[in-house]
């Protein structure tokens, strides 16, 4: 997949940051919400990138339980499926994505080793401006409330996924994103092993707490001043761009499905 381009915009033009959101790591294919948060410019997202299909070998000696339907027509039992963890109408607007299983395995491979899987998954990013607030000296950049703001809805969604259900879901559709999975890892690498260091990789992200978090102006992009911020992966800083509030949200339901998908915790490398 071709990399990104830098997750933080220009601040020439008043278009701020406009980094999108995660959610990472759980399968819209089974049981999960694999959302994450990309890098676009000011105004409406336009049509995400079609997926890129790299086929490699099966692990030999390997037999993975195969799927009822095959990847290009897995679309419909994939919305059906996933449709039913939540109520809320902006999941199955985001349903209408085409290809979601390989877009699903993407993204979750993405995540797990730090990229950001804006590629696959930039029809979340929001349509409104990073915005920053200056202080009276001109000396203090922070981030202004209403930046994080932008990912209220992919959060409130996020977080009305039902995780029982989701483990359930995640079962039955794990043999299409294995298949997914296994066109674009490593021989050997296992689905699970994956989504649970995908998970893993956002529950590390620090939750920032007491004053806004301040950033700097560094060329024509922002970068934080915090050294321990500054040196997140990538998909990690997509999530801390949510605001405390909104990771909060997150990683309390990556907890949740974690459990509910029998996925073990991996430590981070």
């Amino acid at each position: 997949m071709t990399p990104p381009p830098p997750e933080e915009p220009p601040r020439t033009g008043g278009s701020g940051w406009v980094a999108g959101g995660v959610v990472a790591a759980i399968v819209v294919a089974g049981g999960a919400g694999a959302w994450f948060f990309y890098r676009g410019t000011t105004g409406t997202p336009g049509p995400s990138p079609e997926v890129p299909v790299v086929v490699t070998p099966q692990d030999a000696g390997v037999v993975a339980a195969q799927p009822t339907v095959s990847l290009p027509e897995s679309d419909g039992k994939v919305r059906d499926l996933a449709g039913r963890l939540s109520d809320a109408p902006e999941l199955a607007a985001w349903l209408q994505e085409r290809d979601l299983a390989r877009r699903v395995a993407a993204a979750v491979n993405n995540v797990a080793e730090g990229a950001s899987p804006r590629m696959v998954l930039g029809f979340l990013g929001p349509a409104e401006p990073f915005v920053v607030v200056e202080a009276k000296d001109h000396q203090t950049l922070t981030i202004d409330p209403k930046s994080h703001a932008r990912y209220d809805t992919v959060a409130r969604v996020f977080g009305s996924l039902d995780a029982q259900a989701a483990g359930s879901l995640y079962r039955e559709l794990k043999p299409l994103l294995v298949q997914a999975h296994a066109e674009l890892a490593p021989p050997g690498q296992g689905f699970d092993a994956t989504l649970g260091r995908s998970i893993q990789h956002l529950l590390a992200v620090p939750v920032p707490e007491g004053a806004p978090v301040e950033v700097k102006a560094q060329g024509a992009l922002y970068a934080y001043v915090s050294p321990e911020l500054e040196g997140l992966s990538r998909a990690q800083k997509h999530l801390l761009r949510m605001g405390p509030q909104n990771i909060r949200v997150i990683q309390a339901k990556l907890r949740e499905l974690q459990t509910a998908l029998g996925l073990p915790s991996v430590a981070e490398r």
